[in-house]
């Protein structure tokens, strides 16, 4: 199973038309090396540090690409040009980072790269915090997706539960090795795993994915947290350049999978 593909491929499901793959998604990270976007990446920087980068509308009442803004720190109130219930999540997950991560902000990456309608790009939610989340700094900017997997779902897609005792350092088969691996068992029965992934894989051109952290936290009951730290990416949908290192470190990472905020109610 390639992990780096997972959270996307989860925001894919029920999506509806137009069809396409996560694989379609993500592209080869080492063509950003070789050919930048200099003039598209500079036009995008210059209106962004303006402040007024927007991106159309989508038909409906909801801007499916911008939800919600806020800055790390204390959670902002709702603005009454968005949904609150967005303004509600990025305002609870920036209150758990430092300020130095920058403006985050909610978006939809499906709706971002393939223009999806806001009914397309809707995904399930588990966790209070599940959702994809901008993160703007220095005028780059890379993204956040968090993703709760219940055991029913992890069992439909992998055949079994989630295993605490599977090492995910390990490469098993052919499934592509993950560099730079740390498994660290918890003494609460959970496993997390984080590893780094230079995003060279195959795809077509929509989008140019930089290199990232990824994460995933195994729990006892056979569910599983996913968590991708995107540098970003570059093509159809492009924000603006990519962060020069992934918004959050694996300790920030650890400390927000591990923390109670993300576990549903009850």
């Amino acid at each position: 199973m390639n992990d780096v593909r997972e959270l996307l491929g989860r925001a894919v499901e029920g999506a509806g038309k137009p069809e396409f793959s996560a694989g379609a998604v993500y592209a080869k990270a080492a063509r950003i090396r070789r050919r930048r976007r200099a003039a598209a990446s500079a036009a995008v920087l210059a209106v962004v540090a303006a402040g007024a980068f927007t991106l159309p509308r989508a038909s409906g009442d909801e801007d499916p690409v911008h939800t919600s803004v806020a800055s790390a720190g204390p959670s902002p109130s709702p603005s009454p040009s968005t949904s609150a219930s967005a303004d509600d999540r990025a305002g609870r997950l920036a209150a758990l980072l430092p300020p130095d991560v920058g403006e985050i902000e909610e978006v939809s990456l499906l709706a971002l790269i393939k223009g999806v309608t806001p009914e397309q790009g809707q995904t399930t939610r588990l966790g209070p915090l599940d959702g994809q989340y901008a993160f703007r700094k220095d005028g780059g900017v890379g993204y956040l997706v968090l993703t709760l997997e219940d055991r029913e779902t992890v069992e439909q897609k992998t055949g079994r539960p989630a295993d605490p005792d599977e090492d995910l350092c390990v490469r098993v088969g052919q499934e592509p090795s993950r560099t730079d691996c740390e498994r660290e068992p918890l003494p609460d029965g959970r496993t997390l795993t984080t590893w780094r992934d230079t995003m060279d894989v195959g795809g077509d051109d929509s989008a140019d994915w930089g290199p990232e952290l990824a994460a995933r936290l195994t729990q006892s009951d056979g569910s599983q947290f996913l968590v991708r730290s995107s540098t970003g990416f570059e093509g159809s949908g492009t924000q603006g350049p990519l962060l020069s290192e992934p918004p959050l470190t694996r300790q920030q990472l650890k400390k927000l999978l591990t923390g109670p905020e993300v576990l549903p109610k009850g």
